[in-house]
């Protein structure tokens, strides 16, 4: 009775050493399915884009900014837009003025006071925009007073704040 026993152990053994190694094969196939499509998603998903936006002095530069000007002096720039998200970019530029009080945020727009607005714009995909020389005076002697830039993004006919640049200033008499 016990020989008996035993082989029905040896079958019952030999059957759960089968239905093992079908269970991990089916494992592993589907961990390289999955690692597989993972690996595809990766290397078939493109790269976020980006948008750079940039200021530039009167002669055209990155740098060497007007850090004093007198009342009522015209302070000359430039501002630049570059698209890189793989898709058009239309948008539009807030140019306002601000002081030391002005809330300053990259996801919500300044309380600066408006001046004047530039564009709708539309970039394709690998293009860039420099805008003709602007221009902004202060009325008011201040330190810390600051030409605000703030780019907004127009998307499907609604205007979406999307960055900002600032630069201070001291206004003297």
């Amino acid at each position: 009775m016990n020989e008996i026993n035993r082989g029905d152990e040896d079958k019952d053994s030999k059957i759960s050493n089968i239905l093992f190694e079908k269970l991990v094969k089916i494992s592993l196939i589907i961990g390289i399915i999955v690692v597989s499509g993972f690996i595809l998603y990766y290397f078939l998903t493109p790269e976020p884009g980006d948008i750079t936006f940039g200021i530039l002095n009167e002669n055209q530069e990155a740098g060497s900014y007007t850090k004093k000007a007198q009342v009522n002096e015209t302070i000359f720039f430039y501002l630049t837009v570059g698209n890189y998200l793989n898709r058009d970019f239309i948008f539009h530029i807030e140019i306002k003025k601000g002081n030391s009080t002005t809330h300053l945020s990259p996801i919500i727009p300044s309380n600066g006071t408006l001046d004047y607005s530039i564009g709708n714009f539309t970039l394709r995909n690998n293009e860039f925009f420099m805008s003709n020389q602007l221009n902004i005076s202060f009325s008011e002697v201040g330190e810390d007073q600051m030409i605000i830039a703030e780019l907004w993004q127009i998307n499907r006919g609604i205007d979406e704040y999307f960055d900002i640049l600032y630069l201070q200033l001291n206004i003297t008499s």
